[in-house]
């Protein structure tokens, strides 16, 4: 399955975070950002181990927050946030994910 590439969509570009999670298990974002970007997705540093990722419907950050976890967070689509989910379970990820209203209501909780 190939992603689409190109810039976060307009509706979604001006939203602010509605999904966050935690890679668990997980010691550098790299190889991670690297797994997104063999499917389509954009991928830049954006810190000393950092990285962000993103395609149309989807832009997360990726920052280790200790030696075993990676803090991802950013915007989804919220018709899509199963599609993230089972893009971190294809990578073979361990993971909480969570979606928010613009509210910052909690929408939706996921583990893989």
């Amino acid at each position: 399955m190939r992603e689409e590439g190109g810039g976060l969509a307009p509706e979604w570009a001006d939203r602010s975070n509605n999904v966050c999670g935690v890679l668990h298990g997980c010691q550098d974002a790299g190889p991670m950002a690297e797994r997104f970007e063999r499917l389509g997705w954009r991928s830049r540093s954006s810190s000393w181990y950092g990285y962000e990722v993103g395609t149309t419907w989807c832009e997360v950050a990726l920052e280790p927050i200790d030696e075993q976890e990676v803090l991802m967070n950013g915007v989804v689509a919220p018709s899509r946030f199963d599609d993230l989910a089972a893009l971190l379970t294809r990578f073979g990820a361990s993971y909480t994910l969570e979606l928010y209203d613009e509210n910052d209501n909690l929408l939706r909780k996921t583990h893989g």
